[in-house]
């Protein structure tokens, strides 16, 4: 079963890469690459603190990356310990350089959807919503395109994202309930 797993995941990364196209290139790596470390989903939460509508959007995105963080590059990366697609699937071309030789699940993945579901909740208008969600899909949609992760690293990291914006949901019910019995 493992096997058929790894075989099908193979196969979609190299179906990936005979639809590559220079146009398509130069857009997947820039917008991977703007997931670094979280970068994009980190300043634009900064961003969103400074307006008083969006601040709680801002923070609590913020606070399910950081679970995120935990929960991947803390924890499970290094206890898979699944190598990236490129050393394992022969003819796969990586597009970008990946440092971190552990694949599994997708950080930059997790990342986004922990950010965009989480401004996801709070947005109060239904394009916004579903604005969040491609955005969360596009970057996990370009690991795989640039070659760098399997898609079930992918889907891995983007369910490990949403546990994680829940999670921070959960905290943030919690902690308003303490506060208001604080106040009472």
């Amino acid at each position: 079963m493992l096997e058929t797993l790894l075989t099908l995941d193979g196969a979609l990364l190299l179906w990936l890469q005979d639809l590559r196209a220079p146009v398509l290139d130069a857009f997947f790596r820039l917008y991977t690459q703007l997931g670094n470390a979280g970068l994009v989903w980190i300043v634009l939460s900064v961003l969103l603190l400074f307006h008083p509508k969006t601040r709680k959007a801002g923070f609590w995105a913020l606070i399910a990356m950081l679970f995120g963080l935990l929960c991947t590059n803390v924890v499970l990366k290094h206890l898979v310990g699944r190598t990236r697609p490129w050393l394992v699937v022969e003819g796969l071309l990586p597009l970008v350089a990946e440092d971190d030789p552990n694949s599994f699940p997708s950080g930059h993945t997790c990342a986004a959807f922990a950010c965009c579901v989480t401004w996801a909740r709070f947005a109060a208008r239904r394009w916004v919503k579903v604005l969040c969600l491609v955005l969360a899909a596009l970057m996990g949609l370009s690991r795989l395109y640039v070659g760098v992760h399997f898609p079930s690293d992918v889907i891995a990291g983007c369910a490990a994202g949403c546990f994680c914006a829940f999670l921070a949901w959960k905290t943030q019910t919690r902690a308003e309930e303490l506060w208001r019995r604080r106040r009472a």
